[in-house]
């Protein structure tokens, strides 16, 4: 009972306290200051619970298809590198020095659990960096990408680039043009569903500005 009294004290002081922090503006949103350590544990723990909720009933294709593995290849390096680096670009871009959190590198993303990095490549992260790709891209094309992560550690320079060479470059079949635009290297549409996604409305986002409407008549 004891305990509960001092809860029921402590909980408005805190919702208090925090409330200052945001008004007076002394909580410092700025990208190149950490999180306090209490913040990150507790949104890390919202986001590694969040995703694993959501990536639970995802059906993973077969990831060692090579069609799927060719088109991952050439899709991490125009869509990834940036961030993740990789085996022959290991030297820190100016847009992973500034991202906050630091985005990981490629030679841990491999370890990631596929469902995890599938929900995670299709629906991004909240204020990460970390874009939602399912926008523009079909699942098959981010299952690619999932593919050729798991191949990433141990990965040589040499491997690396021979992937990518063999690779059909960028392509992603987001609507905008035909699946796999004829190239016999992409994959199939039966290496796993198209994109699912489903646009959302913003309550954040300026509303559209209204049609005027002639409302003369001749």
């Amino acid at each position: 009972m004891k305990l509960l009294k001092t809860l029921f004290v402590l909980a408005p002081l805190a919702v208090v306290a925090a409330s200052a922090l945001v008004v007076t503006g002394a909580y410092d949103v700025a990208a190149d200051t950490p999180h306090w350590p209490a913040t990150y544990c507790v949104i890390e723990f919202a986001r590694t619970r969040s995703v694993a909720a959501r990536a639970a009933d995802v059906v993973v294709p077969d990831l060692d298809d090579p069609a799927l593995l060719r088109s991952g290849a050439g899709n991490y390096a125009a869509m990834c590198v940036s961030c993740h680096l990789s085996p022959a670009d290991q030297e820190e871009t100016e847009l992973s020095l500034g991202l906050y959190p630091r985005p990981p590198r490629w030679d841990a993303l491999g370890a990631v659990e596929p469902r995890i990095a599938f929900w995670t490549i299709k629906h991004g992260i909240k204020a990460s960096g970390m874009p939602a790709w399912g926008r523009s891209m079909d699942d098959r094309y981010l299952w690619g990408m999932v593919a050729f992560l798991r191949q990433l550690p141990g990965m040589s320079a040499e491997r690396y680039r021979a992937a990518i060479a063999a690779s059909p470059g960028h392509s992603h079949g987001g609507g905008e043009t035909d699946v796999g635009g004829g190239d016999p290297h992409a994959p199939q549409a039966t290496s796993a569903p198209r994109s699912s996604f489903e646009p959302v409305d913003d309550p954040m986002s300026a509303p559209a500005p209204a049609q005027e409407h002639d409302d003369h008549h001749h």
